[in-house]
């Protein structure tokens, strides 16, 4: 019983990082584009093909 007493701040400072993460990229911008994705992998200008030499 010991041991969450270290486990229990650990965790919650853990996560609470996590949290403080998300919301910096949230307000950074960094989900702004979400139809890029879907647009980028329908086009034909990236070939998946290997060049041959």
């Amino acid at each position: 019983m010991n041991i969450l007493t270290y486990l229990i701040p650990i965790s919650l400072l853990l996560g609470g990082a996590g949290l403080a993460f998300f919301i910096y990229t949230l307000r950074t911008n960094q989900y702004d584009d979400p139809e890029g994705d879907a647009r980028r992998i329908l086009s034909d200008e990236y070939d998946d093909k290997p060049k041959q030499d």
